[in-house]
């Protein structure tokens, strides 16, 4: 009898020092590890050099994790390309996306979002002289070039229908593609067309419009549904725009091409539902 309860003793301690190592649940305030979704192509907001990831996005994405009790280590970075974030976080790939991810009513269909953290506006980038596109009405007979599965790309088809649009994977490639006069636009938030056009390999040779078309309200994607984890995001995005890390986040990766965060920055965060 009394080895029978020793051995329960040793197995009821085995049970409770598992529950304790992975973290005390999805409702957990301290995540001791975290699978991020971040852009690897986006300079100024999320970019992957070697073992090196910078930009904005990933400077909040480590801020958020840092609240949760996520120590920048143990973060597992992963690409996000656009037309596969709701995916990422739907078969948990990924527990959070922080990708230039605009917040629309057709994605909360699938995910949820916290707050959002950043209010951009969609742009174009064209070469340095080329005089003839100043808008997003000056584009017919042009040819255009967004991502698959982006926002800006379904914008352009429902707003500007005689644009011939072209569509990659990355905006590396409508960068490439722009230099080499295949199109004559990108289109895009202008944080990420601002973090192209300040590239050393591409200063003097392309240049921001400066004709916002739209407004675009960066949140942060995870499981839909998690209100628990959305709440700690949302708390985190707020304790970074007030003690003051948000706009030095902005400044260290946007700055250098002269961007100002637009009107509605920093933003509120909405209510998690």
């Amino acid at each position: 009898m009394m080895l029978k309860k020793i051995a329960a003793a040793l197995a009821a301690t085995t049970l409770a020092l598992s529950l304790s190592a992975c973290g005390g649940g999805a409702g957990s305030t301290n995540l001791s590890a975290l699978k991020i979704g971040i852009k690897f192509d986006q300079p100024g907001l999320g970019l992957k050099e070697g073992e090196k990831y910078t930009g904005f996005d990933v400077d909040v994405a480590t801020y958020i994790a840092g609240k949760l009790g996520t120590t920048p280590d143990k973060i597992t970075w992963t690409q996000a390309p656009s037309a596969q974030r709701e995916t990422l976080i739907e078969n948990g790939t990924v527990d959070l996306v922080v990708a230039t991810y605009s917040i629309t009513d057709t994605r909360k269909e699938k995910v949820s979002f916290a707050g959002p953290y950043f209010i951009a506006g969609q742009d174009l980038l064209v070469r340095a002289d080329d005089t003839s596109i100043t808008g997003p009405q000056a584009l017919k007979g042009k040819t255009l070039c967004s991502v698959t599965g982006s926002t800006s790309a379904q914008n352009v088809k429902k707003d500007y229908p005689d644009v011939q649009l072209r569509e990659f994977g990355t905006y590396s490639e409508c960068v490439a593609a722009l230099v080499a006069k295949g199109v004559d636009a990108l289109t895009t938030d202008d944080t990420i067309l601002a973090g192209y056009a300040a590239q050393a390999q591409y200063a003097g040779k392309l240049k921001v419009v400066g004709k916002p078309f739209t407004k675009e309200n960066y949140g942060v994607g995870l499981k839909k549904g998690n209100t628990d984890l959305c709440n700690k995001v949302t708390d985190a995005i707020k304790a970074m725009i007030a003690d003051g890390s948000w706009q030095k986040a902005v400044d260290a990766n946007l700055g250098a091409a002269g961007y100002k965060a637009p009107a509605g920055n920093p933003p509120t965060p909405a209510p998690c539902s």
